[in-house]
């Protein structure tokens, strides 16, 4: 079977592509305006029961741990749990839904799962309340389970010969939405919706509603798109083209002792865990960095989103000038390491970083190294396995990314929260030498790869 994709299958690989870029900006929209958002409603609504469950949590680890430095650090931590609220829900139901998929279709529930986070952002808008924030995370959480799903239609429409080149898309589409996202939410935040219609701050509208309207209209567009577009999945080979697909479905897991299960080979298994130990400090320093810049720098919303704008230009400037042209000629794992110790000096820069400068500096650093290691380690973690294994190791492998993004960030908030800013980055750079240690000692040949 050719390795090339045909005219049907790269429009169906192109409108998944297009699904989960606009799914992760809309959901992505709301990383800069987390400090922001979190000291609004400790204002406009503390007495707000979700608040104060909130708050007791941040003050029961405060009697455990001790009081923090500042007062503001508290907000780092109070962010961090309300984030995890979604990011909890996704990681138990983006399982759930693949598999349901299974059952009754990929079509059927892209659209339910893309219909729940238009709902979510709708009450977004209207949430003038913390119990408003609070259902809309709620809602966004339990249907967040498009990125499962697209897994699954691109190993029903590709051959195991073509599966790298579709699951590359995904992986593409989910690193320009979380560019893309956090840029239009600051650059968004401009515009205050509550002071340019205060006749319907009545109905709920807030400070945050022109980023909520925006991520509302992409969702909406997404479901009609899909509706219009995306066909049904399942045996479209077998339609398309008279061939049986024998790739296995990639699933995610919600199953941690499935997650930690060591029953692959050693090499697959150092792989991964790199992976989670780069996915948790990176994904622990994408989540301080906005507390940081208002704390050190009085960052606005707007500039803390062109942040992200700087990242996603950096990324891809390495990923497709230099990544995607020379990795296999120098090797994935010598690509993947060099990538890690970047990461150390970025994280030193950001620890010391009083100026733009040395914001930008240890940005670029971090920036080149995610854009070496995130290809790379998938590369290598798919090389290492036999082919009847590619469905449920790869599945481990997103599982262990989803889990390192809930870990990393309440890891690098306890941190900043206790000791400051400073030493939330000092650690990561520490930490980063565990993975660079573990991949160094991967054995990674082209004869024990597939």
């Amino acid at each position: 079977m050719s390795k090339e994709l045909s005219p049907i299958q790269k429009k169906t690989l192109g409108i998944v592509f297009f699904t989960i870029f606009l799914d992760l900006v809309g959901f992505a929209i709301i990383f800069p305006l987390i400090p922001q958002l979190t000291s609004h409603y400790s204002l406009v609504d503390s007495q707000n029961i979700f608040m104060h469950t909130l708050w007791n949590g941040v003050d029961l680890l405060t009697s455990f741990i001790g009081s923090p430095l500042k007062e503001g650090q508290q907000i780092v931590l109070f962010g961090c749990l309300l984030g995890a609220i979604y990011s909890l829900l996704q990681f138990f139901a983006a399982p759930f839904w693949g598999k349901l998929s299974d059952r009754i279709g990929r079509k059927k529930i892209m659209l339910t799962t893309l219909s729940g986070m238009v709902i979510s952002y709708l009450v977004w808008i209207f949430s003038a309340s913390f119990s408003l924030l609070i259902l809309s995370r709620l809602i966004g959480g339990l249907f967040s389970g498009n990125l499962s799903v697209a897994t699954a239609i691109v190993a029903d429409i590709t051959t195991k010969e073509q599966r790298s080149k579709g699951m590359a898309l995904i992986g593409i589409a989910f690193a320009l939405g979380f560019v893309f996202g956090p840029a239009m939410g600051g650059l968004i935040s401009l515009w205050d919706m509550s002071k340019a219609f205060p006749e319907y701050v009545q109905y709920g509208i807030n400070p945050f509603s022109s980023a909520a309207s925006l991520a509302f209209f992409l969702s909406l567009m997404n479901l009609l798109l899909a509706i219009k577009y995306l066909p049904e999945t399942k045996g479209f080979l077998e339609k398309a083209q008279g061939v049986k697909n024998t790739s296995e479905v990639v699933h995610r897991t919600a199953n941690l002792f499935k997650i930690f299960s060591f029953r692959f080979s050693k090499a697959v298994n150092q792989t991964n865990f790199s992976y989670f130990l780069f996915i948790a400090l990176f994904a622990g320093m994408e989540f301080t960095i906005t507390f940081m810049t208002v704390e050190r720098l009085a960052f606005t919303p707007t500039e803390n989103g062109l942040i992200f704008v700087f990242i996603g230009f950096l990324i891809a400037l390495v990923q497709g000038g230099f990544v995607r042209r020379r990795a296999h000629i120098i090797g994935e794992k010598k690509v993947a390491l060099l990538g890690l110790i970047l990461l150390s000096p970025g994280l030193l820069f950001l620890g010391y970083a009083q100026s733009i400068t040395g914001l930008l500096i240890g940005l670029t650093f971090l920036s080149f190294g995610s854009a070496m290691v995130v290809p790379t380690l998938t590369s290598m973690v798919s090389l290492l396995t036999s082919e009847n294994e590619q469905g449920e190791v790869l599945g481990i492998f997103r599982s262990l990314g989803a889990l390192g993004r809930i870990l990393g960030p309440l890891w690098a908030s306890l941190v900043y929260w206790r000791f400051g800013s400073f030493y939330a980055y000092l650690s990561g750079a520490l930490l980063i030498i565990i993975p660079i240690f573990v991949l160094k000692n991967v054995h990674f040949t082209k004869e024990n790869s597939k």
